[in-house]
């Protein structure tokens, strides 16, 4: 009976999050196949930790730090280091920008470095505080004060050079 009802809370979160879990997933990674990898993974690591952290309500925070850990993970094993030459091909995720805006952001935002890239996605696309960020990365608040400052005047600069 308890394990029916765990299954139930985790299933309900896993359909009410996983379209925004996804997103963060590419968000930090750069690409939706990778993403799906990335997010698999989590959600099981997620689910074996289920009880505790839906007691505490701490899902959220959780599984970004989670997708955060399992992309740098995936990233250092060799295999991962091999393109699957399908650039491009992906759906957009957001209307509102004209197509060559949103690539001339999504290259902008492949050219920053990664930290810098991670901290400006979860900073501004998510909305996450200083400390939000700091504690999902294991960084500390300063750290990611300078790098999204360096990351958005990243943008800003190639941003202006593109229009």
């Amino acid at each position: 009976m308890r394990q029916a009802r765990r299954d139930e809370e985790f299933t309900a979160f896993v359909a009410a999050r996983q379209t925004h879990l996804r997103r963060v997933a590419y968000a930090v990674c750069g690409d939706w196949h990778r993403a799906d990898d990335v997010l698999q993974t989590s959600l099981a690591k997620l689910y074996v930790a289920w009880p505790r952290l839906h007691r505490d309500g701490r899902e959220e925070a959780y599984v970004r730090r989670i997708i955060v850990r399992t992309n740098v993970d995936e990233h250092r094993r060799p295999w991962r280091r091999e393109h699957a030459g399908l650039d491009g091909h992906d759906a957009p995720t957001r209307e509102g920008l004209a197509l060559e805006e949103r690539d001339a952001l999504l290259e902008a935002l492949r050219a920053l470095p990664e930290m810098q890239r991670k901290t400006v996605l979860l900073r501004h696309w998510l909305g996450l505080s200083v400390e939000e960020t700091a504690d999902d990365l294991g960084i500390n608040p300063g750290t990611v004060k300078s790098h999204t400052s360096r990351g958005v005047a990243a943008l800003r600069a190639a941003l202006s050079t593109t229009s």
